[in-house]
């Protein structure tokens, strides 16, 4: 199976095909409301609205596995992030990314591109240290670690990169204007 035999539920609980994003350059973020990565709203906001028109989706899918830091429901989130960073891109509903109940499609997508450690630099330190409280192991397993992890599918539905939270904004939008 491929990225595009997958398919996610919206908001609505609408089955949302990867096959409908054929052609496209996808990033599939699972993302929070109350996490200290929240603000990378602003940049993916400002990567969909420069790069739509030339092929690119973001595939915003909220998960409440981290700290508990998206609490509410699929119309509090959506309400949260259209009036706070005013996001246009498509928003999924909230599931989970680890564990008995993951999407299939993350399964796949930590299958693709697994986990690579999170960089240098403080926020990459501060990830670290946090995570070996949690998981000892966490280097040496795929799982998606926090909020904001980040896939790039390229147009003909290979998963090219994987971005931690860490990861500079900078560099994610270069990968996907790259692969446009």
């Amino acid at each position: 199976m491929g990225f595009y035999d997958y398919s996610v539920k919206n908001a609505k609980g609408e089955d949302v095909p990867m096959s409908d994003f054929k052609g496209r350059v996808v990033l599939v973020v699972n993302t929070a409301t109350g996490c200290g990565f929240t603000p990378q709203y602003k940049d993916l906001e400002s990567m969909y609205e420069k790069y739509h028109d030339q092929g690119f989706e973001i595939l915003d899918i909220p998960c409440n596995q981290f700290a508990g830091q998206t609490p509410g429901t699929d119309e509090e989130i959506h309400e949260f992030c259209t009036l706070k960073y005013n996001t246009k891109f498509p928003q999924m509903k909230k599931s989970d990314v680890n564990g008995s109940n993951e999407l299939p499609l993350y399964t796949y997508l930590k299958s693709q591109q697994g986990f690579r450690g999170f960089g240098k630099g403080a926020k990459a330190l501060a990830m670290s240290a946090l995570l070996h409280k949690v998981d000892k192991d966490y280097k040496n397993n795929p799982k998606i670690k926090w909020n904001f992890t980040k896939f790039l599918v390229d147009r003909e539905g290979n998963v090219v990169e994987r971005f931690e939270p860490t990861e500079d904004m900078k560099v994610v939008e270069s990968a996907v204007k790259a692969k446009l």
